[in-house]
């Protein structure tokens, strides 16, 4: 399965119905446009997936804003897990064990190398299962193989 069928497998739930990734980031965080034009970033580590552009030029803005570009960057957090894990093979990206949504730590032990369409699937999956769940409601995580 391609990478825009897994998004769209995992995400299409949260509205989104990907066209192309026009960008990612060693966190497996994709920016992905739409059918609509409109561009969207999936964040694995906090479950989620929302429009941050209406159009290009919006998107084109947000190489300029700071506070997105420090965010996006994770600059900080992908030392560590370079430090810790090593360098990234292709179709693989570092990720939460246990998102940040869900309490796991940004950091340390709950680092992990895996593949791409597995972050954008399980986060997907996890997500979908949270939402509409009020802030601080207390999940059961299991883990199948």
């Amino acid at each position: 399965m391609d990478l825009i069928a897994t998004i769209r497998e995992s995400w299409s739930w949260a509205g989104l119905e990907p066209t192309a990734v026009v960008g990612d980031n060693p966190f497996g965080n994709l920016i992905v446009k739409d059918n609509m034009g409109q561009y969207w970033r999936i964040c694995p580590e906090e479950l989620s997936c929302k429009v941050v552009a209406q159009n290009r030029p919006e998107l084109d803005a947000l190489s300029h804003d700071q506070k997105f570009l420090h965010d996006w960057y994770m600059s900080d957090l992908v030392e560590s897990a370079k430090q810790l894990l090593g360098p990234l093979r292709p179709g693989y990206k570092y990720g939460l064990k246990i998102p940040g949504m869900l309490g796991g730590e940004y950091g340390g032990t709950n680092l992990a190398i895996l593949s791409l369409r597995e972050l954008i699937s399980a986060s997907g999956y996890m997500a979908q299962q949270i939402q509409g769940l009020p802030e601080g409601a207390k999940v059961r995580l299991t883990v199948t193989e």
